[in-house]
Formats: C-alpha cells, structure tokens, sequence
C-alpha cells in the first residue's frame, strides 16, 4: 500500500523538534500543526510551496531583525541594542548613500549625504564601534549594501577577529546582489563583468571558510519598490538567483555545497492574499529549477530561504499612523506565507528615519503577531484556500512566461517547460539565464518593464480606481504633525575629524602596498576576498578600496534612453 502524504508528513514531524508552546486557540480549542488532505502536499514537502520544515513555526518562529541605521556607528550601535534588548533577534544595517556608493566620508561628493540614511562607515574602525559590545559570534547580522558588498564584508571579518570571534562561525547574510542594482536601485560601482568577479571570490571564500554565512541576499525588495507588479518581482528575483547559480557552477562549486549561501529578501505589499501567494510560488518554483536544471540533490540546496520587509513604497506621508495598519497587514501576509525573517517598517520612515518611539512600535507589531494571534500555531494556514491556491498558480505562470523571455533575449531557443534541455545546456557550460539578464539589463528591458508596471498603477491612483486612505479617499484627518529624528550635520563634521585621525595614525606605506598587492590579484584574475582583507587589517578605507579597483576596472555608466 503506498504510504499517503500525511503519513510521511506525520513522521517528519514527530522526528522534528518542537517549541515548548501553548498551541491552542485563544479560546483553549486544540489544534493540529498542519491540515491537508491524505493525498495533498504538505509543509516540509518538495517542492515546499507549503512551507520547508513539517513543523512550521512550531518548530521555530521567524527571526525579528529590524532594519536600522543612521548618523555614525556609535548612535546606530545604541539603537542595535536597543532592538537586542528589546526582544530583537537580529541586526540589519542600513548603510548611508557615502557607503552604498563605495565612497568615504570625506569625499566631496558625499558632502551633506553622511549618515543620512544609514550609517556612515569608512573603515574596519567604524565596523568595530558599530557591533562593540554585540557578540557577533551569537548574533546574526544582515548588511544590505550591494556595490561595495565585498569590502565592507572583509570590514566585519576584522571586526570580529579584533574582538575575539571565531570568525568560522559567523552566521548572517550580505546583500551582493549586484543585479537588482542594474534592474532597479541603480547603487553599482563598476561594470556587471568585474561586480560578478568579486561576488564569485565572495562565494568561493564563504563556502570553504564561512560555511554558516550566506553571502547572497538575493532581492526583490527594491525591485518591488520602484514599482513592479508581484509577478515582475517573483520573476526577476528568482531569474536574477538562477543567474548567480550559473555563477557558482562556472566557479566549479558544488550545487550542494553552495546553493544553502543562497537567500532572498522579498517586500510585503499591501494586498495581503497576492503576498501570501507569491511567497507561495517562489519557494515551488524555485525548488523545481534548483532540482532539475541546476542538479541540487539535497533539500538545503532546494530551499528558499527569504527575508521579508514590509513595503515602504506604500507608506504615506499623509495620516501616518495609518501606516501601522498597513504595515500590520504586510507583515501578516509575510508570516502567512512563510518567511524566515522580517522587517516591519515604522510609521515615520515616509517623511525620515524612524524616531526610537516609531522604531518600537514597528518591532512590537511583530511581536504581537508573534505572540498574540495564534498564527504561528499552524504551517501554511490558508493553504487549501481556493483563493490563495489559485492565486499561487497564476503567480507560478506569469513568471514562467516572464522567464522564457529572459531566456529569449539571452538568445537560448529553450524554454522553462524543458527543464531537462535546460539541465542539459548548463551541464555543457552555458548560462542561459545569466546572458538574458545581461542582455536585459544592457537593452533597458527590465527598466522599461518596471517603469510601465509603475506607470499603469499611477494612472489607476490618478483615476481612483485604486485607493489609498488619507490620499485619495478619507482624506480629512485630526492628524497631527510627527516629530520625526533629524540626523545633525555635525555627524558628518564628527565622522570626518574621526577618518583624517585615523589616516593620520596608521602606517601610510602598509596600506599602499597592501592596495597595490590587491590590484596585482585583480589583474592576475586571482581570489581577491584574501587580498582585501589584509587592506582592510592596514585601516584602508573603503574609499580607498573602491577607487583602486575603479582605476583598475573602470566605472560603469548607464547608456542613455530615452
């Protein structure tokens, strides 16, 4: 008799670890920890549309890590610890526009961005302020920065060398991911052929020294942000995430070894059962593509793996407290639909940084879900709904027809319902999602498709056939006034007199030789994660870092289109 799916779901989750909890209705109604049919899929299932662990939430709730940063490392560590003491079970750095950009705080163009929007850090100095008294051997750490990802990578490695840490055992994510930069948040610093360079020496180091750490957070966020549809953030992330793969393959690494360091960063939008949906279709599709094109045999391999940040873009200046519903909801369709860790934003971010208040309200949105709702009682609660199971597939299909014309552009004649064809090509050394993505990106097609998906909800704002309250419907309010965080200009002022002490008290001649041994290894196509890591031991800025390679590489410039 063959064993039914609930059958084989039911011993995974008795052999799987469990929270000591009280999972029962507010009311004291028992519940069971997941519900299907015999013959349906189940959480913990290829190809884990259903969640990745039998027990769901049970087994281990998602991990609060709220986004922060701002001013110089010493104010940001404070708000860290703030969040830490608070109940936080993560960090998440924002870094300002002077730091996204590769750029040092001294630099005349950084005039008047430092510590703005994230904080400003110029050297493995300011990294040591910014986790001092945080043990980064117990706490993951997320680092949202693409462009200068790899310096600023070696930064917190000498950071936790300096304080005593096994660097071995660091846990956390970095962004890297260079392709939404080209898609959509435009931070690069050189050209895609040279950012793909670094990104596979970051894979190759990470795999054989770091194993825990995922050095690719691969995003939709930002894609989402600049105003696709659902459909076109599945679809370009997970497409951006086959490329990196091929990237991995090209290096000669196991699929099974590296594709775990894989992860992704999704946004949480306001219509709530679509979220759930997509969340949903990304983990089957990817699951599907990692097995039978890219030959993953093992489930970490196969796993999704995401973070989630609600939808800033859907904050309103207008009647801002309404923006704690908004990102209650989002935040809910982002534990509905699975997600490993979650960012909630605060209420002011609209009009500046979040205020401490703002940032607690944010964190405490996600602890009453937690806590209080009873969601983490049950994997996949919705799953089964027609709606949420229809609305999945539709997902799945608008970004499989998303994907074949990737392929087209890349001038591949396959298509994504040949897996095997497709399998077949990369074994013979062909990256067919990664010369479409190059192609798209060179061609503009990505941009034009993001801006025309941007253009058409504008137009149903403008006509009201969308709604968003307190800007074009229920627009009277008593709402007054918030006191939003200001960061002083005497943070930059601060932050510069700190960079020229410390240029003044390092060794001049180490730090040159130590740039120029790291050129040498650009030029001779050699693992540069080493090589960098020396510069940075020697107090090299991360100004410094970046500009000797943009001599070396060049800097890239987007064509013009009009």
């Amino acid at each position: 008799m063959t064993e039914s799916a609930r059958t084989r779901w039911q011993a995974r989750y008795d052999a799987s670890r469990v929270r000591t909890a009280d999972f029962t209705t507010l009311s004291g109604l028992e519940v069971a920890p997941a519900y299907g049919t015999d013959d349906s899929e189940w959480p913990g299932e290829f190809p884990y549309t259903r969640g990745l662990y039998p027990t769901g939430y049970r087994g281990r709730t998602w991990t609060i890590r709220q986004f922060a940063g701002f001013g110089n490392a010493r104010q940001t560590n404070e708000r860290y610890r703030m969040i830490l003491g608070r109940g936080g079970g993560g960090l998440s750095v924002a870094f300002d526009m002077p730091t996204l950009m590769g750029r040092d705080s001294d630099d005349p163009r950084s005039l008047g961005e430092v510590g703005h929007c994230g904080v400003a850090i110029d050297s493995a100095a300011d990294m040591e302020i910014l986790f001092d008294g945080i043990d980064l051997g117990d706490v993951t750490t997320s680092m949202t920065i693409s462009g200068p990802a790899v310096p600023i990578f070696c930064m917190m490695i000498v950071a936790a060398e300096r304080a005593g840490v096994d660097t071995t055992k660091l846990n956390g994510t970095l962004q890297t991911d260079i392709f939404k930069e080209y898609i959509a948040q435009k931070e690069w610093i050189f050209g895609p052929e040279p950012h793909l360079k670094l990104i596979g020496d970051l894979m190759e180091y990470c795999t054989e020294k770091i194993p825990a750490y995922k050095p690719l957070s691969v995003s939709g966020y930002h894609i989402r942000e600049a105003g696709s549809t659902a459909a076109q953030e599945l679809a370009f992330t997970l497409a951006d995430g086959f490329g990196y793969v091929e990237l991995g393959l090209s290096r000669g690494l196991d699929v099974d070894v590296f594709a775990p360091g894989l992860s992704f960063f999704f946004d949480a939008h306001v219509d709530f059962f679509e979220e759930i949906a997509k969340f949903r279709a990304a983990r089957r599709i990817w699951a599907r593509w990692m097995r039978d094109v890219y030959g993953a045999t093992t489930e970490k391999a196969q796993w999704l793996r995401f973070h989630t940040q609600t939808a800033g873009v859907s904050l309103t200046a207008q009647q801002p407290y309404n923006n704690v519903v908004r990102t209650g909801i989002e935040a809910l369709s982002a534990v509905l639909g699975g997600t490993n860790s979650l960012h909630t934003n605060a209420l002011d971010e609209t009009l500046a940084l979040p205020s401490e208040q703002a940032a607690e309200i944010a964190l405490r949105t996600q602890q009453v879900i937690m806590e209080e709702t009873g969601v983490v009682n049950v994997a996949d609660p919705l799953g089964g709904s027609w709606y949420v199971e229809e609305l999945t597939d539709r997902l799945e299909a608008e970004a499989t027809a998303i994907f074949d014309k990737i392929l087209a552009m890349g001038g591949s004649p396959l298509t994504s319902d040949r897996p095997a064809d497709l399998a077949e090509a990369v074994r013979r050394g062909e990256h067919p999602v990664t010369r479409g993505l190059l192609r798209g990106i060179e061609d503009g097609w990505f941009m034009s498709e993001i801006a025309e998906a941007a253009f058409q909800y504008q137009t149903a704002l403008e006509k009201g056939d969308k709604r968003v309250v307190g800007v074009n419907c229920h627009e009277e309010s008593v709402t007054h006034d918030l006191e939003i965080l200001r960061v002083s200009h005497e943070v930059e002022v601060d932050q510069v007199r700190e960079l020229d002490a410390r240029r003044q008290g390092r060794d001049d001649a180490a730090v040159r030789a130590a740039l120029a041994r790291m050129v040498d290894a650009a030029r001779a196509d050699d693992n540069l994660i080493e090589p960098m890591l020396d510069a940075v031991r020697v107090e090299a800025t991360l100004g410094e870092i970046c500009d000797a390679l943009r001599a070396e590489w060049g800097e890239y410039r987007e064509p013009a289109r009009f």
